[in-house]
């Protein structure tokens, strides 16, 4: 069978990169978006092409720039000739204490988190329509419970799961759209106290973090095994989302 097709952005690190690598383990050729890690990027598209000759791309573009959207997606198609399987997964995250807020800010987060993950599908409609494909939105606990010091990231991820829901309307019979609400998986890249990791933790029904794997795994799940599942939010966090 021919492979199915898969474009996920942000994909060069962390959560991105163990999505690629668990689709791929799933017998799918992989797209591999980036904007700046070209290094990741690359040396990811090897890794995965010497597990399985000719079946990993990278494709760089800033998706803050609404132009690229298009091209991406034209690129993206002209690999293989279609392509099955959208995963948002690129985001940008930094604190906006409210007073503090530039338009600056506000447009590169609500930009990457939002706009382009709604263009991105809006461009991608006509090829899933044509291989009944789907997408998958990596949202976050905090769209649902906004993160204190953070208003404009929390509102551009509230955003997005609004858009899951819409979009899966919109777009059924022949695409399903779902999203994924990561907790604890992996600490933010800026500085966290140890005390402040602790009581992350403590708040988790599991009292644990997760791990990449935890998501690529509920992406997968969408994919290959949920066929009656369109406009759901999966929270994978260890049920912290269960705490006030």
């Amino acid at each position: 069978m021919t492979p199915r097709i898969a474009l996920i952005t942000g994909a060069a690190r962390r959560i991105g990169a163990a999505i690629a690598h668990r689709l791929h383990a799933a017998d799918m050729n992989i797209i591999l978006h980036y904007r700046t890690s070209k290094a990741e990027a690359d040396d990811l598209c090897a890794s995965l092409n010497r597990k399985r000759t000719g079946s990993a791309v990278a494709l760089q573009a800033d998706l803050l720039h609404t132009p690229n959207i298009g091209a991406l997606i034209r690129s993206a198609a002209d690999v293989w000739d279609g392509l099955d399987v959208l995963v948002n997964n690129a985001s940008t995250f930094y604190a906006t204490p409210v007073e503090d807020v530039t338009e600056k800010q506000w447009d590169e987060l609500i930009g990457s988190n939002l706009k382009a993950p709604f263009f991105l599908s809006q461009a991608a409609v006509p090829l899933l329509k044509r291989r009944n494909g789907c997408i998958v939105n990596i949202i976050d606990i905090h769209a649902k419970r906004p993160l204190k010091g953070y208003p404009v990231y929390s509102i551009a991820k509230t955003g997005l799961a609004a858009m899951t829901r819409a979009l899966a309307k919109e777009l059924g019979p022949k695409i399903r759209v779902n999203g994924i609400a990561p907790g604890a998986i992996l600490w933010p890249e800026s500085n966290l106290s140890e005390d402040e990791k602790k009581a992350i933790v403590t708040r988790t029904v599991l009292k644990r973090t997760g791990c990449p794997d935890d998501i690529a795994r509920t992406v997968l799940f969408l994919i290959r095994d949920a066929d009656y599942i369109t406009g759901q939010l999966l929270a994978v966090d260890g049920g912290r989302s269960l705490f006030s």
